[in-house]
């Protein structure tokens, strides 16, 4: 193996603690409740649901600086659902809000480069990805 992007372990009770290796920044995820953890951190399966959001966000900021955009300070709003059996992300729903004005032709080139962002074409395509933008 070539040198790691993250290291990290397992730290009981059902956590594990991941280091980033260029950044030494550190995240803690945690079972869930309703799967017998503690629910006091993201759990991995958040942090699928997150990284699709963060992705998208990334690349709209990547988009709108090559067209010399303002794109204000957009939020996003993410929820995940689960399948039950086999247990699995069923489901990730996005709301990206923008707080500036958009010309049309820019709304749809930005939404339709989020829609392509790496996460979002690496994951099955049996999660169903719901993607919503909103604008002042």
């Amino acid at each position: 193996m070539n040198t790691p992007t993250i290291i990290g372990g397992y730290e009981g009770e059902l956590r594990c603690k991941l280091t980033h290796k260029n950044s030494s920044q550190q995240i803690t995820t945690d079972a869930p409740k309703d799967n017998n953890g503690k629910g006091e951190a993201f759990s991995p399966t958040d942090l699928v649901a997150a990284a699709l959001g963060s992705c998208m966000l990334t690349i709209i900021g990547i988009r709108a600086n090559s067209r010399k955009l303002d794109i204000g300070e957009p939020r996003i709003s993410i929820l995940k659902s689960m399948q039950a059996s086999p247990r699995k992300i069923d489901a990730i729903k996005i709301e990206i809000e923008f707080d500036v004005q958009l010309e049309l032709d820019d709304r749809k080139f930005l939404e339709s480069e989020a829609r392509k962002c790496p996460v979002a074409l690496s994951l099955s395509e049996s999660i169903k990805q719901e993607i919503n933008f909103k604008y002042i």
